[in-house]
């Protein structure tokens, strides 16, 4: 299409599950539970950590800024897709998909490197227990989770950048519940090759970088684990990684799994994979932790213990 005669979308409409009245409302209370489970779930985290001294350290540091992601990350999809199972018209401002596309983003790649920070945290705990507390001083925490969220604000403004100068003079019809990347790509009527560049670059530069960093953590701190003599020191050692792994397994794993597949025949499961990565994973995180973690369950009862 010329660009010259080009008339550009203001609007997109959001096509989202169904059409169906029935099934639309039970979709509307089971996202709204997730929601409030997820709200209630990482500010609970967020708080429980902040007013126990004895999760006063750098790994519940680190842990109370990934619950305040996770929190963001939800509360920029999951809102105004319950508002749009409640209406007939299911749109989104240019303008406001372009910043849901950057907050999310941003929330997106900082957990990356959050999680990755998380995992060297675990190695220097594990592999270098004599070193650690002077290593991982407040000061460097801080640095460490700064870095995390300034990657996060880089990769969002590129992406958002690249999309800014695409064209949409066709279809205004994204067959997702929320704005993302890949379909907005597909509907522009301009050259999208910047665009790619910058989508392909982030995920090999950022994701890998931060994944690689995960990576080699665990395969030195499983290392370490299986040269324990004894089985309670390899217990306790399994223990204090075994929250962490697990969420960092179903982040990258429905990422991977949304981002990376082959493109399907059935865009119904194109959805329920983007609502697992980005509905239901900020759900699980305080949950796995609070289940899983001796320490964080102490520290519950000590708070509510009545006095």
């Amino acid at each position: 299409m010329s660009e010259i005669n080009c008339t550009q979308v203001t609007e997109f409409s959001l096509m989202g599950f169904t059409e169906e009245l029935v099934t639309q409302v039970t979709l509307f209370l089971m996202f709204l539970l997730i929601y409030l489970f997820t709200i209630l779930g990482n500010l609970g985290m967020i708080v429980l950590i902040r007013a126990s001294p004895q999760l006063h350290s750098p790994m519940y540091y680190f842990l109370g800024n990934l619950a305040f992601v996770d929190l963001c990350s939800s509360t920029v999809i999951t809102p105004k897709m319950l508002v749009d199972f409640m209406s007939e018209k299911k749109g989104i401002a240019y303008a406001g998909c372009m910043a849901q596309v950057f907050i999310f983003d941003l929330f997106g790649m900082t957990e990356c490197f959050l999680l990755a920070t998380m995992a060297y945290d675990r190695y220097m705990a594990i592999c270098h227990p004599l070193v650690y507390p002077l290593v991982m001083s407040p000061k460097y925490c801080f640095q460490l989770v700064t870095g995390s969220y300034l990657m996060g604000l880089t990769n969002g403004m590129g992406q958002t950048i690249g999309m800014s100068n695409l064209s949409f003079c066709g279809s205004r019809v994204i067959d997702l519940f929320f704005c993302d990347i890949s379909p907005l790509i597909s509907l522009s009527t301009s050259n999208t090759t910047l665009s790619r560049i910058i989508l392909r670059t982030s995920a090999s530069l950022f994701g890998l970088s931060s994944s690689l960093v995960v990576l080699v953590s665990y395969v030195a701190i499983i290392s370490a684990i299986l040269n324990i003599r004894s089985a309670e020191g390899t217990r306790k050692a399994f223990s204090t990684c075994a929250s962490h792994l697990t969420t960092v397994s179903i982040f990258y794993g429905t990422g991977l799994f949304m981002y990376l597949k082959p493109s399907s025949d059935s865009s119904r499961e194109d959805k329920w994979a983007a609502v697992l990565y980005t509905v239901v994973t900020p759900m699980l995180n305080p949950l796995i932790y609070s289940l899983r973690n001796e320490e964080v369950k102490e520290a519950l009862r000590r708070l509510t213990k009545p006095k």
